[in-house]
């Protein structure tokens, strides 16, 4: 059984810019000073989303998500 941590907003958002016109969505969330772990998430065709944020301890993790380019 998958046990899920509260729903949390990120505290930070950012646009990396790359080729072109193209930027690839960054957020940050959890505690600032905690311990970072960085979230690849599956496969082409969909992005980062909220659930994700979920699968780490917020008060233990500095959690950052990213959009694969091309998803």
């Amino acid at each position: 059984m998958l046990v899920l941590f509260p729903e949390i907003r990120p505290y930070a958002e950012h646009q990396l810019s790359v080729d072109g016109p193209h930027k690839i969505h960054i957020e940050e969330c959890g505690n600032p000073q905690g311990i970072p772990v960085l979230v690849c998430h599956g496969g082409p065709g969909c992005g980062t989303v909220p659930l994700q944020r979920r699968f780490f301890d917020p008060e233990h993790y500095r959690i950052v998500l990213f959009d694969q380019r091309g998803c």
